[in-house]
């Protein structure tokens, strides 16, 4: 046995090393599924050491969560699909400022006008529509058209998820309340069907079972890589300015309380670096937000785009677009 003083030495270098160990855990709230952003959360912990232990599920709930644990919270990192969760979180009080070096990284519009919550990779809302049953010529040139009656029994949408509320929030800045539920009325009218998320819309188009759907940009490329170019579905993108050709981002904050920041700003440093904004735009199909780093080349070049003029900062109200689908009965 060794003698009491270096008994003493080993058993405070073990203390000392287990301290160590479990500062370099982040745990990470992450609305974005594990098949787009898992690798990314792997391939920071073989370069820098952090182990990542991640809790996945839909924003919207996740943003609901963290509101309710508040400072109790085991979270360090929220990744949020869309700029609404995460302005909503801020506007609660529950992110911490980013540091500059972080939020310049990317374009002002993709980031918190007050620097709490940064872009990782944006993406565009589009009417992605079954080639073999719709002409291009034949759809609306704004998202608003899609109330008319020829297009009844014809439309897939998926309510329940962030990115569709997020436009939702959109379409109620651009165009206010009222024009807003008059556009969820109009759709629910035409008899709409209703699915889970984004991909089950691109399926359901490929199977010709609807014709036309409300989705993100990226998930037809992600549909056509797996199932190859032959998949009977195209991005249909509206006017310029339209609120149907909203660019919204995911993106990242640090929870406000976390003792590991430093790490939690590693983490997403890591993700605006060009290996992962390079992910985005290879594998994901997203519009990468870093200087430098070119998106696919299938893709329209997001200038090109035109999102409408909005802060993305101001798509907080979570709480009122909920309320909205509820009233208009859409959930």
């Amino acid at each position: 046995m060794p003698p009491p003083t270096r008994r003493l030495t080993l058993l405070l270098a073990t203390l000392l090393t287990s301290t160590a160990f479990a500062a370099e855990t982040l745990t990470v709230y992450s609305g974005r599924n594990e098949r787009l952003v898992g690798p990314l959360y792997k391939a920071f912990t073989e370069k820098t050491g952090i182990e990542v232990k991640v809790r996945y599920g839909e924003t919207p709930q996740l943003a609901a969560t963290l509101e309710e644990e508040g400072a109790k919270t085991p979270a360090d990192v929220f990744v949020a699909q869309d700029a609404g969760a995460l302005g909503a979180l801020a506007k609660a009080g529950r992110l911490q400022p980013l540091p500059k070096d972080l939020l310049s990284k990317v374009d002002a519009r993709f980031r918190s006008t007050e620097g709490m919550w940064v872009g990782l990779s944006g993406r565009a809302r589009v009417v992605a529509y079954n080639t073999a049953k719709v002409k291009p010529e034949a759809l609306p040139t704004s998202i608003l058209g899609f109330t008319e009656p020829s297009w009844k029994g014809r439309i897939g949408w998926a309510p329940t998820n962030g990115s569709f509320q997020a436009f939702v929030t959109a379409l109620r800045l651009l165009k206010g309340d009222a024009a807003a539920k008059q556009w969820l009325e109009g759709i629910k009218a035409n008899a709409p069907r209703t699915y889970k998320n984004n991909a089950a819309i691109i399926e359901a188009l490929g199977r010709g079972e609807i014709d036309v759907g409300f989705v993100n940009h990226y998930y037809l490329y992600a549909a056509k890589k797996d199932k190859g170019e032959a998949l009977p579905v195209a991005n249909h993108f509206v006017a310029a300015g339209d609120p149907g050709a909203l660019v919204n981002v995911a993106g990242a904050g640090v929870l406000k309380g976390t003792k590991k920041a430093a790490a939690a700003q590693k983490l997403i440093s890591f993700l605006l670096d060009a290996q992962a904004q390079k992910h985005f735009a290879t594998e994901t199909f997203e519009y990468p937000l870093v200087p430098g780093v070119e998106a696919a080349a299938t893709l329209p070049p997001l200038s090109k785009v035109g999102s409408p003029d909005l802060d993305l900062s101001k798509l907080e109200d979570l709480r009122g677009t909920l309320k909205l689908l509820q009233e208009t009965g859409v959930l």
